[in-house]
């Protein structure tokens, strides 16, 4: 099955494994809809790049999946799409979503003497775009919400280390004890970067008591009136490098025994 065997699809795509979860969240939720998913490995680690570099990619990848026929996009990856999304959004013919933390209905499910974590790629938590939308986000309860870096979280599920729980259980232990030990009043956490929800229900089992936000859940509801029936089809494109070819993706997708062939592309 090739891009044009699709009807209106919407293309989703990041540099990883991160963005699959999503791509399996909207097909649940629009049976019908075609689509078209693009792992960008020649740009992997979108949440390790430069903001410039981060645009540059984006940018190419948006406008491929335009030309293949994507009717809408989804940037499946916090880090762009809180830092450079909007030039290529006015950029494209169709309409482009992008994954953003929920900092406004996060602080409003929790006790208002709790705080809030946004975990997420470096380049997300240490960049002015996401400092201005939380400020925008939360107002006078700005000082409730902490951006922190959980790169090495992220590296578990690019890693495949996600697939054995015993390989995360440490790691996730010790990133939470952090946690407590800086934000005492830790109420909540939201999973922003799209490779954290993988490891949700590890996250879970170990801080029963924390509230887990995963912003893919506005994306889903925001896709609604995008939706194109057609027949529920998928299919999958990677790009590669010397550093991640296609083989160590198609390794992976394996290993998540997901019945997907990617067709190596060049962008």
């Amino acid at each position: 099955m090739t891009p044009e065997d699709l009807h209106r699809p919407v293309g989703i795509f990041d540099a990883g494994i991160g963005s699959y979860d999503l791509v399996r969240r909207i097909r649940a939720a629009y049976p019908q809809q075609d689509v078209l998913y693009l792992a960008d490995r020649a740009s992997f680690p979108y949440g390790a790049q430069s903001e410039s570099s981060l645009l540059d990619s984006v940018s190419r990848a948006a406008r491929a999946l335009e030309r293949l026929g994507a009717s809408s996009i989804i940037l499946a990856s916090n880090a762009p799409s809180v830092t450079v999304l909007e030039p290529p959004r006015e950029r494209l013919s169709g309409p482009i979503l992008g994954v953003v933390p929920p900092v406004r209905a996060a602080l409003a499910a929790l006790p208002d003497d709790r705080t809030l974590v946004v975990a997420g790629a470096s380049v997300l938590v240490h960049s002015e775009s996401l400092e201005r939308l939380i400020a925008m986000e939360a107002g006078d309860d700005a000082d409730r919400v902490h951006a922190v870096p959980a790169d090495a979280l992220i590296a578990l599920v690019e890693s495949g280390a996600f697939l054995d729980r015993a390989q995360v259980a440490q790691p996730i232990a010790d990133f939470l004890a952090a946690l407590r030990d800086q934000h005492p009043r830790l109420g909540g956490l939201s999973l922003s970067s799209t490779h954290l929800p993988w490891l949700a229900p590890a996250i879970a089992q170990e801080a029963p008591d924390l509230f887990l936000f995963d912003p893919a859940d506005q994306v889903v509801a925001e896709f609604a009136p995008l939706a194109t029936p057609g027949e529920g089809r998928l299919v999958s494109l990677a790009t590669e490098s010397p550093s991640h070819p296609l083989a160590e993706f198609q390794s992976m997708l394996q290993r998540m025994r997901l019945d997907i062939t990617p067709t190596l592309v060049e962008l």
